[in-house]
């Protein structure tokens, strides 16, 4: 079959990507920017990659006409546009009246459990979305999920930060909300098994995993699987809002996207029951399984796509093929160069640097640099890398977004995701035995230029003793 794949840059497409290409099917990706995504890991002469920007109506005119059918993984909830309803009807719209001109016969969408009688702001738009998708020509069919499980997606990571951040937790109310998490595993199984049946066409099911758990029950449950002692005390007074700044400086999360997370976890997501599973013979992984899965991935750094991808200023939303010329007007410049002993072992400390790893030098600058752009409402420093010595563009490196990345030509181009009054770049790039490395900030005003001066003093001993260590 030829499937047109939307949300390919986020956790559930790239998941979902080898799975059908696996299958032999031909997959048409739909990105915002092909910069920010590697077909090359793929290695599949079935893939296809085309731009399309389902805000710019436009821009789908590049959606083939043969596809058989579609999977619809748009999510608008981590942008900083707070009015990420609206984004999400209008992508939505716009989306089905594209693929009603196509051959397509089957749109899957992945929608979430709306059996609450009070749906949250973010749960509202997941059903509105449904309605729109539901209005078209094309046959719908929805799987409705709650907390998704694996390595890499949003839920598994926060509640990795909280439990091995804080052996004690005095924790919102909500933590005694309800749900039913599923295995990603799962996901991807019932994402494929649908596909091309018509028994499902013009039908929704909620899926989730064999449990009913708390969102108390799911920590505990995660700390024993790590073999950690946590207590968790709730407490009935923290406001939402407050909820929302304790998800943010304890996780990796935007604080909007806390915000709307905490509106969400305030509503139950139970499963209503159907014989999907029954019908696709599809085999529920047990929490601590799945649990212990991501884990395992995890420590074979087998992470395949990781949510806090998808977190980036609103300036790289124009794309990053216009960052990837390093300005020279109106910018201050901290260039620094030294000769490397030996050339590979210094190409794989630049592509080791951040994460746990660390920036060899000085690196309770580099949190305390994290903490205060947290204190901004920047995305700061818990973002860390997804794999310990690969690197590939349009990742996120702690509050660095990945430009450019060439092993071969041992050239990598960082640009900064931290609040500033200005834009930065950060490279590293060798010739011949020369390690060049250039830090470049284009000021934005008078605010902007203070900032520069005021770090230039750190500057000047942590990238010379950051190049050193990387050199030697």
């Amino acid at each position: 079959m030829k499937i047109l794949l939307t949300g390919t840059t986020g956790y559930i497409g790239q998941s979902l990507l080898p799975a059908l290409l696996k299958e032999d099917h031909e997959v048409v990706c739909c990105v915002r920017d092909k910069n920010r995504f590697d077909a090359s890991k793929y290695a599949s002469d079935r893939l296809q990659v085309i731009e399309v920007d389902f805000l710019d109506p436009a821009s789908l005119a590049v959606i083939p006409e043969d596809i058989d059918a579609a999977y619809y993984l748009i999510h608008s909830m981590s942008a900083e546009n707070e009015d990420f309803e609206r984004l999400e009807r209008t992508t939505a719209f716009h989306f089905k009246e594209r693929i009603q001109k196509t051959a397509a016969k089957q749109v899957i969408y992945l929608g979430g459990i709306i059996n609450d009688q009070k749906l949250s702001k973010h749960l509202r738009s997941r059903k509105v979305v449904e309605e729109i998708l539901s209005s078209a020509s094309f046959h719908l069919t929805t799987l409705r999920a709650g907390i998704i499980l694996g390595s890499g997606s949003a839920s598994f990571e926060i509640m990795r930060d909280l439990v091995e951040k804080l052996p004690l937790m005095i924790a919102p109310r909500w933590l005694n909300t309800k749900s039913q998490p599923i295995a990603i595993r799962n996901v991807i199984e019932y994402l494929k098994g649908v596909l091309g049946k018509e028994d499902f066409y013009g039908q929704s099911f909620d899926i989730g995993g064999p449990e009913v758990l708390t969102y108390k029950q799911m920590l505990l449950g995660f700390a024993k699987a790590r073999g950690l002692s946590r207590t968790i005390l709730t407490v009935p007074v923290m406001t939402p809002k407050l909820s929302s700044y304790w998800l943010y400086f304890v996780t990796s999360t935007s604080y909007t996207l806390a915000s709307h997370l905490v509106q969400s976890m305030r509503v139950e997501v139970v499963c209503q029951p159907n014989q999907l599973r029954d019908s696709l013979g599809v085999t529920l992984l047990p929490y601590d399984t799945a649990i212990k899965l991501a884990f395992d991935r995890i420590q074979n750094e087998g992470v395949v796509a990781s949510w806090k991808d998808a977190q980036s200023s609103n300036v790289l939303y124009g794309g990053i093929s216009r960052l990837l010329t390093v300005p020279t007007f109106g910018c201050f410049v901290d260039k620094r160069q030294a000769q490397v002993q030996e050339v590979e072992r210094s190409v794989h400390k630049i592509w080791s640097i951040g994460g746990q790893n660390g920036w060899y030098y000085a690196n309770w600058l580099w949190k305390l640099r994290g903490f205060i752009d947290k204190l901004f409402g920047g995305v700061g420093l818990r973002r860390g890398r997804k794999n310990s010595t690969m690197i590939h563009a349009g990742e996120s490196l702690d509050f660095w977004r990945v430009l450019y990345a060439d092993r071969q030509e041992q050239r990598l181009l960082l640009y900064a995701e931290m609040k500033l009054p200005g834009e930065a770049w950060l490279e590293f790039k060798i010739i011949g035995k020369t390690l060049h490395q250039t830090a470049t900030f284009r000021p934005l005003g008078v605010w902007g230029r203070l900032y520069w001066y005021s770090v230039l003093p750190f500057h000047a001993f942590i990238f010379s003793n950051m190049l050193k260590r990387i050199s030697s």
